[in-house]
Order: structure tokens, then sequence, then C-alpha cells
């Protein structure tokens, strides 16, 4: 379910099929606990009444072909029109969610598309995070499930409102199935398309049979751990490691731009057509004449969890350094928002136990002149920031050294955090940084509205 058109052609010889007739397993209707070491930090387990739709707290609807103002047909070609009727979509009663894709008498297809609220799951600095749903593909096999396209997976918080930057804000496939192979697809997309570190439009892949019954008779355990120190992504299925991707392989500064910025949020889709199932489809586009509507993937639960790492806020300084006229002094110590030297964008107001610059948006800076970083290096940036933004109104907040214009050496996104007066500290990685700099924080978005207020800004080795 990419936002631009990919072929997996590569992976073909990876679709050897295992035959066997075991029976379909049965739903838990509820998380499993996590495993020692490990913490669960959000969860859905679908449980409800029979009819009902996903929780509107957990889960945001994408509805039609194609974000707004986003690449058409979702970037990937799928015909499908996303609804959320509960004919496409809905809770079943036994702890499953159920998407439906459903052909009309004209030909038609439908089916939904859901991903959550939520859109900052990172691991803590030197931490791990993992994403992981138990889930049952449609089950359907041979020329009736051609077309057929179920995903699991996950986007960079920036594509939110934006949707024309992938895929330098990063895509993990935890789970992808196409045409009723007995097959997992996980896949990593990254940098730039056409080509880049993780050769786009196809990205960086790997497949295997489901173990024991097929992936179309049973549920199955998907999940993808994202580990901070290793610096490694790693996909699984049962238990069972299936694919990995290093730093090494793709590069510092694309990784970099991947773990970065907020974190990211998760999807659930059943597509119909497009460039992945009419890759492995050769000679003739999906869906078929034969291609049967009603059949549904099944979702048991899907869970977020985290392990280990450092503090997610900045460490506790003993410093008593003060921010002296004009923003400068330690980057160390808070940066009040207030005190810069130089601001464009938003107004000075009430902030987080004090005063704030409120309501910034596009264009907007913030100086700070000669911030101290002494030997440093410092490697972490932080911001204490809120925003009431509406739906779909994103963007970044970036930092640059002794040029407003600079290349930034960190960058992480902000959307609504839940109201203006709703602060949150967010970190992102920066590149080791040592002596006296003036210091930008720049703010840029694809829209005019203001997304983000600023309390303080600070620097961690």
């Amino acid at each position: 379910m990419k936002p631009r058109r990919r072929i997996l052609a590569a992976t073909t010889a990876l679709l050897a099929a295992v035959p066997l007739a075991i029976a379909a397993m049965s739903a838990n209707a509820s998380i499993p606990p996590p495993a020692a070491g490990w913490t669960q930090v959000w969860g859905d387990d679908f449980n409800g009444p029979n009819g009902s739709l996903p929780s509107s707290s957990n889960w945001i609807f994408d509805l039609g072909h194609a974000y707004p103002g986003g690449p058409a047909n979702w970037g990937t070609g799928e015909i499908q029109n996303y609804t959320n009727s509960t004919q496409n979509i809905k809770l079943d009663g036994s702890g499953n969610l159920r998407i439906t894709a459903l052909k009309d008498g004209a030909g038609n297809w439908t089916s939904s598309r859901i991903e959550t609220q939520r859109s900052n799951f990172k691991p803590a600095p030197g931490g791990k995070l993992a994403i992981e749903g138990r889930i049952q593909m449609p089950n359907v096999t041979g020329q009736a499930a051609l077309g057929y396209w179920p995903a699991f997976w996950a986007l960079g918080s920036p594509f939110r409102g934006n949707y024309w930057n992938w895929p330098g804000i990063g895509e993990f496939d935890i789970m992808e199935n196409v045409n009723g192979i007995n097959s997992v697809w996980g896949v990593l997309h990254c940098d730039v398309a056409p080509g880049g570190a993780c050769g786009e439009f196809t990205g960086i892949g790997n497949s295997r049979a489901c173990p024991g019954a097929s992936c179309q008779s049973a549920f199955h355990t998907y999940r993808f751990e994202w580990d901070d120190a290793a610096k490694t992504f790693t996909w699984f299925v049962d238990g069972q490691q299936f694919h990995q991707v290093t730093q090494a392989r793709v590069g510092t500064t694309v990784w970099n731009q991947m773990t970065s910025h907020a974190g990211y949020f998760v999807l659930l889709n059943l597509a119909i057509g497009g460039a992945f199932p009419d890759a492995l489809n050769p000679g003739q586009p999906t869906p078929v004449a034969a291609t049967q509507s009603g059949h549904s993937l099944v979702v048991d639960y899907v869970a977020v969890y985290s392990a280990g790492g450092g503090p997610t806020t900045p460490p506790t300084t003993t410093t008593t350094t003060t921010t002296p006229p004009g923003g400068g002094g330690s980057a160390y110590s808070e940066l009040q928002a207030e005190s810069a030297a130089e601001r464009s964008g938003g107004s000075v107001g009430v902030g987080d136990g004090g005063s704030a610059v409120n309501q910034i948006g596009n264009g907007g800076y913030l100086k700070y002149s000669r911030v101290d970083f002494g030997s440093g290096p410092a490697r972490q940036f932080y911001a204490r920031v809120a925003s009431g933004a509406s739906g779909g109104v994103s963007g970044l907040v970036e930092v640059r050294l002794d040029s407003r214009t600079a290349s930034p050496v960190g960058t992480f996104a902000v959307g609504n955090t839940g109201g203006w007066d709703a602060w949150r500290t967010i970190p992102a990685n920066i590149s080791n940084i040592s002596g006296v700099h003036d210091v930008y924080v720049t703010f840029t978005s694809g829209q005019p509205a203001p997304y983000v207020s600023v309390n303080w800004v600070k620097f961690g080795t």
C-alpha cells in the first residue's frame, strides 16, 4: 500500500507455498501479555458488539480513492473505494476486526483502510519498539484471489498532511500478501524514488511461507522490531525471523531521516488490484472476472510494545546557567522560546508554566545567538511543544546552525497533540555538535495554518 507504485518481481523466487491441511486457529479475543522486558504502550483487541465500528479514539478512517491532495488511487494503482460502512469494516463480536472487500453489480469494489490516531510510535533512545498483530489473511486462493492485497504496515508521521514526501519518511510493511499466495512479505521503503538506498519502487523486502497452516487458513502473529541500539529493523512471523535491514545497509543519513522524526502510525487495509498483485500476475491486470467478492482480512489484535532505552524526556541537568537576554547561553539548558534573539511567526503568550511562542506556522523561526555546545558532542535535540491544529495539518520543527537557510541538522514532525495546551517533549537525533553556534529553529509545513507552539528547546549529549 505504497504512496508510490512498486513492483516486487525480484521476490518471486520466494513464493514456494506449503499446503498443509490444518484447521484455522480461533482468535484470542484479547492482547497477550508482553514478553519479559517489554511493556505494552498501545493496543486494540477489537472486542465489542457485532456490527460496531472500531474505536474512533484509536483509529482514523481513510476514505475514497486518495488522501485529499495526495496521489490518485493511493499511489499504488489499487482500484477499490475505501468506506467506513459496516458492510466493509466491523467488529464481529468475537474479538476480531473484519475488513471485507465487496464487488457490486456494476463491477465496482469497496473495502476499508484505517490508521492509528497516534503517529509517534518509536523506541526510546537506545531502546526497542515492537509493532505486532495477530491476523488471518483473506481465506481465498487461486483465480478467486487475484487482486486481493491485505496489509499491516506503518508510515512515518511527516506523511500526514503532506502525502508527497514518501519514501523519505520511512515505511515498514510488517505483513503484506497478494493474490492468495501462501507467503508473507516484509518490506522497508526509504530514501528517494525511483532508486535510492532502498531500490525503490520495490523496497528492500523478503518473504516466506507462513509456518504450519497457510497464511490464508489460519491466524499468524506478525511482528516488526526496531532496535535503536543495534540500529536494526527485524521482521518475524510466529516468532520466526525472516527479514532484517541494518543501518549499515542504507547508510547513516537515510537511517536518520527515517528515525529522527516524531515516529510512525500503524495502518490496516485490504486493497483490490494495483501494482503489487499485477506484478505477480504478469500479463493480466487484477482483479479478474474470477476474483471473488466478500472475503475478509481478520485481525485479532494490534499492539505496540517498548523495551529498554533511556528516558524520552531530557535528562535532568545540574547546570545553573541561565538564559541571558537574546537567547544565547548553554545548549544544555532550556532555551525559552520567548527569549529568542529573533523571532518570526507566532505570538508570545501563556505557555507550560510560563510563557511560550504560540501557534507558529510555515516559515516561522526562532534564533538563539552564540549557543555554547562546549566540547559536546550534542547528539539530541528536544523541544517542548503543543498543537491544536486541525486534522491533516502538521509540519516540521528543524534545527539549523549559523544560517537560517543551512541544511537542518535535526528534524521532527508534529501534528495535533490534543490541544494548544497539551504540551509534549519531543526528541530528535542530531549530528555531533560542539563549539559555539547561532541556532535557528525553523518551522516548515505544506499548509498555511499554524501547527505548533513552542515553550522551550534544549540539547543533550
